[in-house]
């Protein structure tokens, strides 16, 4: 497990439960080393002083807020901590609202809560009433140096804290093209739309998250296992050539009857057998192992 990102509690009335907080995201991203292409050196981040050009160790490093330009206020990590103690120890719970209704939109990223000694009971007694009431607990929390909206709400048998985008980061969707409400105006038969119904219907199925996968990532590691096989390592190939005739017109007349029609059909057809999965080089294994390590 991920190392604890602070130590504070939830509070709400007179209810103090001290937890921890935990990443509960784990990317998956491919590590890429910056290269010089003239001898495929790693070229690394360097701290370095802008006025010296001189590198910086890290012990040296401080953290100040630009108040005029190039005058800088310090700030030590107590001297952030003490500006608020409470919002940067607490997740204040201030309102318990239905989870329904919180639009996608405002998700942003989870961490799990898990509870600190003598804080058991009480956050059993909070992940039982939040699941009955089959509300989520809203709240405000600080994380590194910034104060978040936050979700509370019982997963299984951890309390997932995801904090929430507040509504001025959100862009207006009014601005973009979009298709007018109005189905007639939009130019969607009632046809079309049972016909899609059907097709969602056929491909409608239990939600099994382990069933998902990062397809891309694994093609790029074979793309990487064929390079290492064939001693291509250095080779940088060509820019694509992009044929911008290929893209649809956008005045093109869509059959959507058609086209759902067909996409039905398909769905109704065997599936073919999923082929097995492709045996990763030592040099491609290597690579994953040395990215495992550094994420850890």
């Amino acid at each position: 497990m991920a190392r604890a990102l602070w130590k504070g509690a939830i509070s709400f009335g007179l209810i103090h439960i001290p937890v921890e907080l935990f990443p509960a995201e784990q990317r998956d991203e491919l590590d890429l080393t910056l290269l010089d292409r003239r001898d495929f050196a790693p070229v690394g981040y360097r701290r370095v002083n802008k006025r010296t050009e001189k590198e910086v160790p890290r012990e040296q490093i401080v953290k100040g807020y630009e108040y005029e330009e190039d005058q800088y206020v310090v700030l030590t990590e107590d001297e952030l901590k003490s500006a608020n103690v409470k919002a940067t120890q607490t997740v204040d719970l201030i309102a318990f609202v239905p989870a329904a209704d919180i639009g996608p939109v405002y998700f942003e990223q989870p961490y799990y809560l898990a509870p600190t000694r003598g804080g058991t009971k009480v956050y059993a007694l909070l992940r039982e009433t939040l699941r009955r009431a089959d509300k989520v607990g809203i709240g405000q929390v600080v994380i590194r140096t910034r104060q978040h909206l936050a979700a509370l709400m019982p997963v299984g048998d951890v309390l997932l804290l995801n904090t929430l985008r507040y509504r001025h980061e959100l862009r207006d969707s009014g601005q973009l093209p979009l298709p007018d409400a109005d189905l007639k105006a939009a130019g969607v038969a009632e046809r079309e739309v049972k016909m899609a119904l059907s097709l969602v219907e056929s491909m409608s199925e239990a939600w099994r998250p382990e069933q998902y996968h990062d397809t891309y990532r694994d093609d790029v590691l074979a793309l990487i296992d064929r390079k290492v096989r064939s001693k291509q390592t250095h080779a940088i190939a060509a820019p694509a050539q992009t044929d911008d005739d290929t893209a649809p017109a956008a005045d093109n007349v869509v059959d959507l009857m058609a086209l759902l029609k067909q996409s039905i059909a398909g769905r109704d057809a065997p599936r073919p057998a999923k082929p097995a999965p492709r045996r990763k080089s030592p040099q491609a294994r290597a690579g994953a192992e040395r990215q495992q390590r550094k994420r850890a």
